[in-house]
């Protein structure tokens, strides 16, 4: 007996069969019994569409905080003259910008599968991620370029109390709209917006860095700007290769390997399983895709093999986080521990081979 491919879409009313124990106690049952979980349809599109409203949320609060820090950055660059500050700000107005293709990503990613984009439109996020690392290594590159070209002709910069002021202001939004964004997809799963967060973090380094330069140049060290300038590229280069990083995990279908070991196990321990086979994890936008081989006793009715699948799909969501879809297949324990093992190795005749049929 085999139900293959096993994809559950329904409403779960069954028991918890087998105690069905949760790991986390007794106040992890009080919230199991007073929050909704994503088992049906339209629990799970609920679940979506949270993730894709707070990502969007976060995106546009984020924008308009670094509008209004450039702004006021803006204003002091006028009043000093400062053209380290003028490059901090049209920094933080670079970093604002890559909120505009990672909310269209967002609001691509809400719009529902169809027969040619079967998975649906999350992929936009990643797409924007790459984006974003790209304005990354632009802010790295523009910030090195300015630091040299400071060395080989320095200026005098007025009003140095105002410009360590905007170093502040730079240093602070940025810092504001980093742990907001970060926070955010990670509780999410937006590896794009998480990225964009530590781009603004790279921001506010160098906002720090137009804060040390005016204290060097209040000292008379005209050499202070550049020099900081090239430690803070340095810096901006570190969190380029960690976001680079992330994106490219994700592009690449890459999980945490422990999400796969959790997944093994929580297949293996649910009551009436005998085998497991074949774990796949991918992560679509922000959120879990998962495909996996079960076997079971093989003198189980169809229906008594369902109600042990349909109890593994549930332990699978309560144990991985993020998780939207679980594929599962079902064999009968007397085939190989990975049904899909005979299949994969059976030889297949080339079309010439055939012996012709009139």
């Amino acid at each position: 007996m085999s139900t293959s491919p096993h994809h559950h879409t329904h409403p779960h009313r069954h028991p918890h069969s087998g105690g069905h124990p949760h790991p986390h106690g007794w106040w992890h049952r009080v919230r199991h019994a007073l929050t909704p979980h994503p088992h049906d349809p339209a629990d799970r599109i609920d679940q979506a569409m949270w993730a894709h409203r707070h990502g969007i949320r976060a995106v546009w609060i984020s924008l308009l905080g670094l509008a209004a820090t450039a702004a006021l950055q803006a204003a002091i660059v006028v009043l000093s003259g400062s053209v380290a500050l003028l490059g901090d700000t049209l920094h933080n107005v670079a970093d604002a910008a890559t909120a505009i293709p990672l909310g269209l990503a967002f609001l691509i990613a809400r719009r529902a599968a169809n027969r040619r984009y079967t998975y649906g439109y999350g992929r936009a996020e990643d797409l924007a991620g790459i984006l974003i690392v790209a304005v990354i290594a632009a802010s790295a590159l523009a910030a090195g370029l300015a630091a040299l070209d400071r060395l080989r002709h320095p200026a005098h910069v007025h009003h140095l109390w105002a410009v360590a002021a905007a170093a502040l202001i730079g240093f602070a939004g940025n810092e504001l709209v980093a742990r907001y964004r970060i926070n955010v997809g990670r509780r999410i799963g937006s590896a794009a917006l998480v990225a964009d967060g530590l781009h603004a973090r790279t921001d506010g380094l160098t906002s720090l860095a137009v804060l040390l330069s005016a204290a060097g140049t209040a000292l008379g060290w005209q050499w202070a700007d550049p020099v900081v300038g090239l430690g803070i590229t340095a810096a901006i280069g570190v969190v380029l290769i960690d976001a680079a990083r992330q994106i490219y995990h994700r592009l690449m279908d890459a999980v945490d390997p422990t999400l796969v070991d959790t997944a093994e196990h929580t297949l293996a321990t649910t009551p009436g399983v005998r085998h497991v086979g074949t774990v796949r994890l991918r992560w679509i936008g922000h959120r879990l895709h998962a495909e996996a081989t079960i076997a079971v006793d093989a003198d189980l009715s169809i229906r008594d093999a369902h109600t042990i699948t349909v109890d593994a799909e549930h332990r699978l969501r309560h144990t991985i986080p993020h998780l939207d879809t679980a594929t599962l297949h079902t064999d009968p324990a007397h085939t190989s521990p990975d049904p899909h093992h005979p299949v994969q190795t059976h030889p297949h005749p080339h079309p010439q081979a055939l012996p012709h049929q009139a």
